[in-house]
């Protein structure tokens, strides 16, 4: 799980950061706090490129955007990542229901023992709500289980599935990189129709095909891999590509 902080108090942010840094590293080592701001500018910048799957936004960021505004513009984008508000003054709070942001919680800033336990205990709520998109098919995300990480990978992420060379496990590549998990490629080949099996080593994402090689019997996606395409399997890829591309429009 990814995790940014917008605070633009220095005292507070590093408060925020420390908290949720020392209880995920003991408790969720797989999180990843990918970003720590002092601006809404700093995480718009972020979130044109990449997603976080959970967001401490202060509500008062002085200068610019305000936490409400900027939790707005997450939400245009990603309709799942938790977004939890921290706040001096419970009366801004009204505004987040106004706005309709569907926040996981709202936690009023303290400097007692209280706060950090506000703070963890929302932190175990996103934790939480984030294992459970990735077992929900609904949610277009697969989830991969490697010891005690636990990542929900986008469908449209993904390029491919292949057979590892370690035994009962499968490699995944997509766009933010590699990992080996144990699964098997018959399950994997039934959870969407955008997956294709198309060798008995291999199930592919049809929406990143770029080429289909009849001749030599492979694909090659969007990221330069050749995928081998078994002969039977070739005589559906192409029906099965347009298939995708009329659902995609």
């Amino acid at each position: 799980m990814k995790v940014v902080i917008c605070e633009d108090h220095p005292q507070q942010r590093k408060l925020l950061h420390t908290i949720i840094k020392n209880y995920a590293m003991m408790n969720h080592p797989s999180v990843e706090i990918v970003l720590v701001a002092s601006d809404a500018e700093q995480v718009l910048s972020y979130i044109e490129n990449n997603k976080a799957d959970c967001y401490f936004l202060d509500i008062e960021l002085g200068d610019g955007s305000n936490g409400i505004q900027l939790a707005d513009a997450i939400r245009k984008n990603d309709l799942l990542a938790s977004i939890i508000f921290v706040t001096n003054y419970s009366e801004a709070l009204k505004l987040t229901f106004k706005y309709k942001l569907a926040a996981l919680d709202y936690i009023i800033k303290s400097s007692d023992e209280n706060f950090s336990e506000e703070i963890i205990s929302a932190f175990e709520s996103a934790v939480e709500r984030y294992e459970k998109l990735g077992q929900t098919k609904t949610t277009n995300v697969f989830q991969i289980k490697m010891g005690e990480l636990i990542k929900n990978v986008p469908y449209e992420n993904i390029y491919y599935f292949e057979t590892s060379e370690d035994f009962h496990k499968i490699r995944l590549y997509e766009k933010n990189g590699v990992y080996d998990f144990y699964g098997k490629l018959k399950d994997i080949e039934e959870i969407d129709s955008t997956f294709f099996r198309c060798h008995k080593s291999c199930v592919i994402n049809l929406q990143h095909i770029i080429e289909i090689n009849k001749k030599d019997k492979y694909v090659k996606l969007v990221n330069g891999a050749k995928c081998t395409v078994s002969f039977r399997a070739m005589r559906n890829i192409i029906s099965k590509v347009n298939e995708s591309i009329v659902k995609i429009e």
